[in-house]
Protein backbone atom coordinates (compact mmCIF):
# COMPACT_ATOMS: atom_id res chain seq x y z
CA UNK A 1 0.00 0.00 0.00
CA UNK A 2 1.17 3.55 -0.61
CA UNK A 3 0.13 7.15 -0.43
CA UNK A 4 1.59 10.35 -1.83
CA UNK A 5 3.62 10.96 1.33
CA UNK A 6 6.11 8.11 1.12
CA UNK A 7 6.58 4.49 2.24
CA UNK A 8 8.22 2.16 4.70
CA UNK A 9 8.42 -1.59 4.59
CA UNK A 10 8.45 -4.20 7.33
CA UNK A 11 10.87 -7.06 6.81
CA UNK A 12 11.09 -10.18 8.99
CA UNK A 13 14.72 -10.53 10.07
CA UNK A 14 17.12 -12.44 12.27
CA UNK A 15 18.46 -11.07 15.54
CA UNK A 16 21.84 -10.67 13.86
CA UNK A 17 20.47 -8.45 11.09
CA UNK A 18 18.42 -6.37 13.53
CA UNK A 19 21.43 -5.81 15.79
CA UNK A 20 23.58 -4.85 12.81
CA UNK A 21 21.09 -2.13 11.84
CA UNK A 22 20.89 -0.86 15.42
CA UNK A 23 24.63 -0.78 16.09
CA UNK A 24 25.31 0.84 12.72
CA UNK A 25 22.97 3.69 13.61
CA UNK A 26 24.34 3.94 17.15
CA UNK A 27 28.08 3.68 16.53
CA UNK A 28 28.87 3.60 12.81
CA UNK A 29 27.02 6.57 11.31
CA UNK A 30 29.03 6.70 8.08
CA UNK A 31 28.15 3.06 7.46
CA UNK A 32 24.50 3.63 8.45
CA UNK A 33 24.28 6.34 5.80
CA UNK A 34 24.91 3.64 3.18
CA UNK A 35 21.95 1.57 4.41
CA UNK A 36 18.19 2.08 4.01
CA UNK A 37 16.88 4.50 6.62
CA UNK A 38 16.23 2.55 9.84
CA UNK A 39 12.84 3.46 11.35
CA UNK A 40 12.79 0.96 14.20
CA UNK A 41 11.87 -2.62 15.01
CA UNK A 42 8.65 -4.53 15.51
CA UNK A 43 7.82 -7.73 17.34
CA UNK A 44 4.80 -9.18 15.60
CA UNK A 45 2.69 -12.15 16.71
CA UNK A 46 -0.90 -13.34 16.68
CA UNK A 47 -1.75 -11.10 19.66
CA UNK A 48 -0.24 -7.87 18.31
CA UNK A 49 -2.53 -4.87 18.88
CA UNK A 50 -2.64 -1.28 17.68
CA UNK A 51 -1.34 -0.20 21.09
CA UNK A 52 1.63 -2.53 20.64
CA UNK A 53 2.45 -0.89 17.33
CA UNK A 54 2.24 2.59 18.84
CA UNK A 55 4.60 1.60 21.66
CA UNK A 56 7.13 -0.11 19.41
CA UNK A 57 7.19 2.54 16.67
CA UNK A 58 6.78 5.90 18.43
CA UNK A 59 8.65 7.72 15.66
CA UNK A 60 6.01 6.91 13.06
CA UNK A 61 2.92 5.80 15.01
CA UNK A 62 1.17 9.17 14.65
CA UNK A 63 1.70 9.10 10.89
CA UNK A 64 0.41 5.59 10.23
CA UNK A 65 -3.32 5.49 9.57
CA UNK A 66 -5.65 3.20 11.50
CA UNK A 67 -6.19 1.17 8.32
CA UNK A 68 -2.45 0.73 7.87
CA UNK A 69 -2.01 -0.41 11.47
CA UNK A 70 -4.82 -2.93 11.07
CA UNK A 71 -3.17 -4.22 7.90
CA UNK A 72 0.11 -4.68 9.79
CA UNK A 73 -1.70 -6.64 12.50
CA UNK A 74 -3.36 -8.83 9.88
CA UNK A 75 0.02 -9.45 8.31
CA UNK A 76 1.59 -10.38 11.66
CA UNK A 77 -1.13 -12.93 12.38
CA UNK A 78 -0.70 -14.49 8.95
CA UNK A 79 3.05 -14.72 9.55
CA UNK A 80 2.52 -16.32 12.95
CA UNK A 81 0.11 -18.88 11.52
CA UNK A 82 2.52 -19.72 8.72
CA UNK A 83 5.42 -20.15 11.12
CA UNK A 84 3.34 -22.40 13.39
CA UNK A 85 2.41 -24.60 10.44
CA UNK A 86 6.06 -25.25 9.61
CA UNK A 87 7.85 -28.00 11.50
CA UNK A 88 11.32 -27.08 12.81
CA UNK A 89 14.17 -28.26 10.59
CA UNK A 90 17.25 -29.77 12.27
CA UNK A 91 20.32 -27.60 11.70
CA UNK A 92 22.50 -30.31 10.16
CA UNK A 93 24.15 -30.52 6.77
CA UNK A 94 22.06 -33.53 5.88
CA UNK A 95 18.83 -31.64 6.46
CA UNK A 96 19.86 -28.62 4.38
CA UNK A 97 17.63 -29.51 1.44
CA UNK A 98 15.98 -27.71 -1.43
CA UNK A 99 13.00 -27.12 0.85
CA UNK A 100 15.24 -25.50 3.46
CA UNK A 101 16.78 -23.20 0.87
CA UNK A 102 13.43 -21.60 0.08
CA UNK A 103 12.01 -21.45 3.60
CA UNK A 104 11.17 -17.99 4.91
CA UNK A 105 12.83 -16.71 8.05
CA UNK A 106 10.96 -18.10 11.07
CA UNK A 107 10.86 -15.07 13.35
CA UNK A 108 8.42 -12.65 14.93
CA UNK A 109 10.92 -9.80 14.75
CA UNK A 110 10.98 -7.32 11.91
CA UNK A 111 13.10 -4.37 10.90
CA UNK A 112 11.25 -1.26 9.73
CA UNK A 113 12.98 0.61 6.91
CA UNK A 114 12.37 3.34 4.39
CA UNK A 115 11.53 1.87 0.99
CA UNK A 116 14.36 2.86 -1.34
CA UNK A 117 12.18 2.31 -4.42
CA UNK A 118 9.36 4.66 -3.44
CA UNK A 119 8.74 8.00 -5.10
CA UNK A 120 9.79 7.19 -8.65
CA UNK A 121 7.52 7.17 -11.67
CA UNK A 122 9.09 4.02 -13.14
CA UNK A 123 11.97 2.79 -10.95
CA UNK A 124 14.68 0.74 -12.62
CA UNK A 125 16.16 -1.58 -10.01
CA UNK A 126 19.22 -3.82 -9.90
CA UNK A 127 20.51 -6.03 -7.10
CA UNK A 128 24.28 -6.65 -7.21
CA UNK A 129 25.21 -9.48 -4.83
CA UNK A 130 28.62 -8.68 -3.33
CA UNK A 131 31.54 -10.95 -2.58
CA UNK A 132 33.64 -13.76 -3.94
CA UNK A 133 32.85 -15.75 -0.83
CA UNK A 134 29.08 -15.82 -0.26
CA UNK A 135 28.72 -17.92 2.89
CA UNK A 136 29.22 -17.01 6.54
CA UNK A 137 31.36 -18.99 8.97
CA UNK A 138 28.34 -20.80 10.44
CA UNK A 139 26.95 -21.96 7.09
CA UNK A 140 26.42 -25.74 6.72
CA UNK A 141 28.96 -27.52 4.56
CA UNK A 142 26.38 -28.22 1.86
CA UNK A 143 25.54 -24.53 1.64
CA UNK A 144 29.21 -23.59 1.44
CA UNK A 145 29.73 -26.00 -1.44
CA UNK A 146 26.66 -24.78 -3.33
CA UNK A 147 27.66 -21.14 -2.96
CA UNK A 148 31.23 -21.90 -3.99
CA UNK A 149 29.88 -23.39 -7.22
CA UNK A 150 27.88 -20.20 -7.83
CA UNK A 151 31.03 -18.15 -7.29
CA UNK A 152 33.05 -20.32 -9.65
CA UNK A 153 30.44 -20.17 -12.42
CA UNK A 154 29.50 -16.47 -12.18
CA UNK A 155 31.01 -13.01 -11.96
CA UNK A 156 31.13 -13.40 -8.18
CA UNK A 157 34.39 -15.19 -8.90
CA UNK A 158 35.81 -12.86 -11.55
CA UNK A 159 34.44 -9.51 -10.33
CA UNK A 160 33.32 -10.01 -6.74
CA UNK A 161 29.66 -9.36 -7.55
CA UNK A 162 26.89 -10.71 -9.73
CA UNK A 163 23.55 -9.38 -10.93
CA UNK A 164 21.05 -11.16 -8.66
CA UNK A 165 18.02 -9.47 -10.20
CA UNK A 166 17.15 -6.55 -12.44
CA UNK A 167 14.09 -4.80 -13.85
CA UNK A 168 14.17 -2.18 -16.57
CA UNK A 169 11.22 -0.05 -17.70
CA UNK A 170 10.58 -0.65 -21.41
CA UNK A 171 13.75 -2.72 -21.43
CA UNK A 172 12.89 -4.47 -24.68
CA UNK A 173 11.43 -3.60 -28.06
CA UNK A 174 9.59 -6.93 -27.98
CA UNK A 175 6.31 -6.46 -26.08
CA UNK A 176 6.20 -10.18 -25.30
CA UNK A 177 9.27 -9.70 -23.09
CA UNK A 178 7.61 -7.02 -20.95
CA UNK A 179 5.37 -7.57 -17.95
CA UNK A 180 2.02 -5.88 -17.35
CA UNK A 181 3.79 -2.71 -16.14
CA UNK A 182 6.04 -2.60 -19.23
CA UNK A 183 9.13 -3.83 -17.38
CA UNK A 184 11.61 -6.36 -18.62
CA UNK A 185 12.49 -8.47 -15.60
CA UNK A 186 15.81 -10.28 -15.35
CA UNK A 187 15.51 -12.95 -12.65
CA UNK A 188 18.28 -14.61 -10.66
CA UNK A 189 19.09 -16.95 -13.54
CA UNK A 190 20.21 -14.03 -15.71
CA UNK A 191 23.21 -13.27 -13.54
CA UNK A 192 23.99 -16.94 -13.07
CA UNK A 193 23.62 -18.26 -16.60
CA UNK A 194 23.88 -15.36 -19.06
CA UNK A 195 26.24 -12.80 -17.55
CA UNK A 196 29.96 -13.58 -17.49
CA UNK A 197 33.31 -11.81 -17.29
CA UNK A 198 33.19 -11.01 -21.00
CA UNK A 199 29.75 -9.37 -21.15
CA UNK A 200 29.19 -7.97 -17.65
CA UNK A 201 29.79 -4.39 -18.81
CA UNK A 202 27.20 -4.79 -21.56
CA UNK A 203 24.76 -6.18 -19.00
CA UNK A 204 25.23 -3.01 -16.96
CA UNK A 205 24.64 -0.92 -20.06
CA UNK A 206 21.24 -2.59 -20.45
CA UNK A 207 20.35 -1.34 -17.00
CA UNK A 208 21.55 2.25 -17.43
CA UNK A 209 21.04 3.12 -21.11
CA UNK A 210 17.56 2.58 -22.52
CA UNK A 211 16.46 4.69 -25.52
CA UNK A 212 13.05 2.97 -25.64
CA UNK A 213 12.22 4.68 -22.33
CA UNK A 214 13.94 7.95 -23.21
CA UNK A 215 17.19 7.22 -21.33
CA UNK A 216 19.64 8.29 -24.04
CA UNK A 217 23.44 8.46 -23.86
CA UNK A 218 23.33 11.90 -22.25
CA UNK A 219 21.01 10.90 -19.42
CA UNK A 220 22.63 7.50 -19.03
CA UNK A 221 26.07 8.99 -18.51
CA UNK A 222 24.71 11.31 -15.84
CA UNK A 223 23.12 8.41 -13.96
CA UNK A 224 26.31 6.36 -14.32
CA UNK A 225 28.27 9.31 -12.92
CA UNK A 226 25.93 9.64 -9.94
CA UNK A 227 26.25 5.94 -9.14
CA UNK A 228 30.02 6.19 -9.59
CA UNK A 229 30.29 8.94 -6.98
CA UNK A 230 28.26 6.86 -4.52
CA UNK A 231 30.33 3.75 -5.21
CA UNK A 232 33.49 5.67 -4.40
CA UNK A 233 31.93 6.81 -1.14
CA UNK A 234 30.94 3.23 -0.33
CA UNK A 235 34.50 2.08 -1.00
CA UNK A 236 35.82 4.80 1.31
CA UNK A 237 33.49 3.83 4.16
CA UNK A 238 33.99 0.07 3.85
CA UNK A 239 37.75 0.56 3.77
CA UNK A 240 37.55 2.52 7.03
CA UNK A 241 35.34 0.01 8.88
CA UNK A 242 36.07 -3.44 10.29
CA UNK A 243 33.12 -5.63 9.39
CA UNK A 244 32.18 -8.75 7.47
CA UNK A 245 29.14 -9.15 5.21
CA UNK A 246 28.26 -12.32 3.33
CA UNK A 247 25.62 -12.27 0.57
CA UNK A 248 24.95 -8.58 1.15
CA UNK A 249 23.93 -6.55 -1.90
CA UNK A 250 24.06 -3.13 -3.44
CA UNK A 251 20.60 -2.01 -4.51
CA UNK A 252 20.74 0.38 -7.49
CA UNK A 253 17.57 2.37 -8.16
CA UNK A 254 16.96 5.24 -10.57
CA UNK A 255 14.12 6.88 -12.46
CA UNK A 256 13.54 4.72 -15.54
CA UNK A 257 11.18 7.05 -17.39
CA UNK A 258 13.26 9.43 -19.50
CA UNK A 259 10.81 12.34 -19.34
CA UNK A 260 10.44 12.02 -15.57
CA UNK A 261 14.20 11.67 -15.11
CA UNK A 262 14.96 14.75 -17.18
CA UNK A 263 12.36 16.70 -15.20
CA UNK A 264 13.75 15.50 -11.88
CA UNK A 265 17.30 16.44 -12.86
CA UNK A 266 16.21 19.90 -13.95
CA UNK A 267 14.11 20.43 -10.83
CA UNK A 268 16.96 19.35 -8.58
CA UNK A 269 19.40 21.63 -10.36
CA UNK A 270 16.95 24.50 -10.04
CA UNK A 271 16.74 23.90 -6.30
CA UNK A 272 20.53 23.95 -6.16
CA UNK A 273 20.60 27.39 -7.75
CA UNK A 274 17.45 28.72 -6.10
CA UNK A 275 15.70 29.24 -9.42
CA UNK A 276 11.93 29.20 -9.69
CA UNK A 277 10.32 27.25 -12.53
CA UNK A 278 7.10 28.12 -14.28
CA UNK A 279 4.73 25.42 -15.38
CA UNK A 280 4.31 24.80 -19.09
CA UNK A 281 0.93 24.18 -20.69
CA UNK A 282 -0.01 20.53 -20.58
CA UNK A 283 2.53 19.41 -17.97
CA UNK A 284 3.75 15.84 -17.73
CA UNK A 285 2.19 14.38 -14.57
CA UNK A 286 3.52 10.93 -13.76
CA UNK A 287 2.11 8.74 -11.02
CA UNK A 288 4.34 7.55 -8.20
CA UNK A 289 5.32 3.91 -8.03
CA UNK A 290 4.59 1.69 -5.06
CA UNK A 291 7.26 -0.82 -6.04
CA UNK A 292 9.47 -2.31 -3.40
CA UNK A 293 12.53 -4.48 -3.95
CA UNK A 294 14.99 -5.41 -1.21
CA UNK A 295 17.22 -8.32 -2.17
CA UNK A 296 16.51 -8.80 -5.84
CA UNK A 297 13.61 -9.71 -8.08
CA UNK A 298 12.84 -12.92 -6.20
CA UNK A 299 12.28 -13.06 -2.44
CA UNK A 300 13.38 -16.62 -1.60
CA UNK A 301 14.14 -16.38 2.11
CA UNK A 302 11.90 -13.69 3.56
CA UNK A 303 8.43 -12.16 3.64
CA UNK A 304 7.86 -8.45 3.38
CA UNK A 305 5.15 -5.83 3.41
CA UNK A 306 5.03 -2.19 2.36
CA UNK A 307 3.21 0.52 4.29
CA UNK A 308 2.78 4.30 3.88
CA UNK A 309 4.68 6.78 6.00
CA UNK A 310 5.51 10.47 5.78
CA UNK A 311 9.20 9.81 5.10
CA UNK A 312 11.34 12.73 4.03
CA UNK A 313 13.81 11.85 1.28
CA UNK A 314 17.31 13.19 1.93
CA UNK A 315 18.74 14.93 -1.15
CA UNK A 316 22.05 16.37 0.07
CA UNK A 317 24.15 13.61 -1.45
CA UNK A 318 22.19 13.77 -4.72
CA UNK A 319 22.71 17.52 -4.95
CA UNK A 320 26.43 17.18 -4.38
CA UNK A 321 26.79 14.31 -6.83
CA UNK A 322 24.69 16.00 -9.49
CA UNK A 323 27.05 18.95 -9.47
CA UNK A 324 29.93 16.58 -10.23
CA UNK A 325 28.24 14.17 -12.67
CA UNK A 326 29.67 14.29 -16.22
CA UNK A 327 27.48 16.27 -18.61
CA UNK A 328 24.84 17.09 -16.04
CA UNK A 329 25.16 20.84 -16.64
CA UNK A 330 23.91 20.37 -20.20
CA UNK A 331 20.50 18.87 -19.37
CA UNK A 332 17.63 21.11 -20.45
CA UNK A 333 14.03 21.04 -19.30
CA UNK A 334 11.58 20.06 -22.04
CA UNK A 335 7.92 20.96 -22.39
CA UNK A 336 7.02 17.29 -21.83
CA UNK A 337 8.88 17.07 -18.53
CA UNK A 338 7.69 19.92 -16.36
CA UNK A 339 9.70 19.83 -13.15
CA UNK A 340 7.01 21.08 -10.78
CA UNK A 341 4.70 18.22 -11.71
CA UNK A 342 7.24 15.63 -10.59
CA UNK A 343 6.36 15.73 -6.91
CA UNK A 344 2.78 14.64 -7.51
CA UNK A 345 1.63 17.49 -5.29
CA UNK A 346 1.97 21.23 -4.86
CA UNK A 347 4.15 21.13 -1.74
CA UNK A 348 7.46 21.36 -3.56
CA UNK A 349 8.75 17.87 -2.74
CA UNK A 350 11.99 17.07 -4.55
CA UNK A 351 11.48 14.25 -7.08
CA UNK A 352 13.57 11.10 -6.87
CA UNK A 353 16.50 10.65 -9.25
CA UNK A 354 18.50 7.69 -7.98
CA UNK A 355 19.50 5.75 -4.90
CA UNK A 356 22.29 3.31 -4.05
CA UNK A 357 22.02 1.38 -0.79
CA UNK A 358 23.72 -1.54 0.92
CA UNK A 359 21.11 -4.16 1.85
CA UNK A 360 20.70 -7.72 3.19
CA UNK A 361 22.57 -8.03 6.48
CA UNK A 362 21.43 -11.43 7.73
CA UNK A 363 25.09 -12.49 7.74
CA UNK A 364 26.80 -9.25 8.73
CA UNK A 365 28.78 -8.37 11.85
CA UNK A 366 31.34 -5.92 13.18
CA UNK A 367 34.81 -7.47 13.46
CA UNK A 368 37.16 -5.18 15.44
CA UNK A 369 40.81 -5.89 14.83
CA UNK A 370 40.27 -7.87 11.62
CA UNK A 371 40.62 -5.05 9.11
CA UNK A 372 38.31 -3.99 6.26
CA UNK A 373 35.94 -6.35 4.44
CA UNK A 374 38.09 -7.05 1.39
CA UNK A 375 35.57 -9.63 0.17
CA UNK A 376 32.88 -6.96 -0.27
CA UNK A 377 35.39 -4.33 -1.37
CA UNK A 378 36.47 -6.54 -4.28
CA UNK A 379 32.97 -6.28 -5.74
CA UNK A 380 32.64 -2.56 -5.02
CA UNK A 381 35.94 -1.81 -6.75
CA UNK A 382 34.94 -3.87 -9.78
CA UNK A 383 31.70 -1.90 -10.00
CA UNK A 384 33.66 1.36 -9.77
CA UNK A 385 35.72 0.35 -12.80
CA UNK A 386 32.60 -0.57 -14.76
CA UNK A 387 30.77 2.66 -13.92
CA UNK A 388 33.85 4.69 -14.77
CA UNK A 389 33.62 3.15 -18.21
CA UNK A 390 29.87 3.77 -18.49
CA UNK A 391 30.22 7.40 -17.41
CA UNK A 392 33.08 8.06 -19.84
CA UNK A 393 31.93 6.12 -22.92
Amino acid sequence: MCDSQGELFIKPCTDQELQFYKTANESHQAFADLMPVFMGELELNDSTSVRDLDEQLPAVSEILSKETKEEIIKFSKEQAAEAAAQSPAPSTDRQWTEKAKSRKIETNKSVVLENSAYGYTRPNIMDAKLGKRLWADDAPKAKQERFDIITKETTNGSHGFRIAGMRVYKGSTNPDELDEQDYKVYDKHYGRLEVNANNVVEAMRKFIFNPQAGIDEELGKIIAGLFLNDLRRIEEVLASEESRMYSASLLFTFEGDGNALRAALDRTRADMSGEQHKKDDGPYTPGLSASRVDSGIEMDDEGQMVFPINAAIGQNMILANLAQAPGSQDIQLTADSDADSMSGSSNGDIPRIYSLKLIDFAHAEWTPGQGPDENALFGVRSLIKIFEQLADD
